[in-house]
């Protein structure tokens, strides 16, 4: 069997996170401002929001898409996607400007459906049609790893949240996105400590 290295990086270690009742139920943490708050618990495309942030459209950068059997450091609500499952991870940008790294997982089947251009943000390749989804933000986490150091070329620890698509009652997939201090610059700043939610 030929072993080659996956191009894939490792899933960003997770620092704190939240309970997932609390982010499900949109128990914000009011110590986040409000601003963060939209961006990192709200249910919209955060490729248009980092359009309308910056004013320049965001550019995919295509990490690797690969087979994955060990969903090591996947959240929880990957178990419930049906196997074989890819992974795809990718770099977003605006205007030059790398501002979120994103992974996301799908069964291989609806991946080679959705994202036949894998340069495209996932919102557009889904929404094309105007097909109706539907989005629950199920994760939030400070994580920490050398390598979104050196793609962000900033310090960590970076807010993350990851969250779910499903298209009439069927998940699709689940994603994480990491984002860059540098939205602070539009979005004013976060604190980055482990914050305290409603219990």
């Amino acid at each position: 069997m030929n072993d080659v290295p996956s191009a894939l990086f490792p899933s960003p270690e997770p620092l704190w996170q939240a309970a997932s009742a609390s982010v499900i139920g949109a128990e914000s943490p009011w110590s986040l401002p409000g601003p963060w708050r939209l961006m990192l618990l709200g249910d919209g495309s955060p490729t248009r929001h980092l359009r309308l942030l910056t004013g320049h459209p965001a550019a995919v950068r295509l990490i690797a898409m690969e087979a994955d059997s060990t969903m090591e450091g996947a959240p929880r609500e990957v178990r419930e996607l049906d196997h074989p499952l890819l992974r795809r991870q990718v770099w977003l940008e605006c205007g030059g400007i790398t501002l979120a790294w994103a992974e996301s997982w799908w069964n291989q089947t609806e991946a080679e459906q959705h994202l036949q251009d894998r340069n495209l943000p996932i919102w557009l390749s889904l929404t094309q049609g105007r097909s109706e989804l539907f989005r629950e933000v199920d994760g939030l986490a400070l994580v920490q790893s050398h390598w979104l150091e050196e793609g962000f070329q900033a310090t960590g620890p970076f807010w993350s949240r990851h969250y779910r698509f499903f298209r009439q009652g069927r998940e699709l997939t689940v994603i994480r996105e990491v984002f860059s201090p540098r939205l602070e610059d539009w979005l004013g700043p976060a604190p980055r400590q482990a914050l305290h939610l409603p219990s």
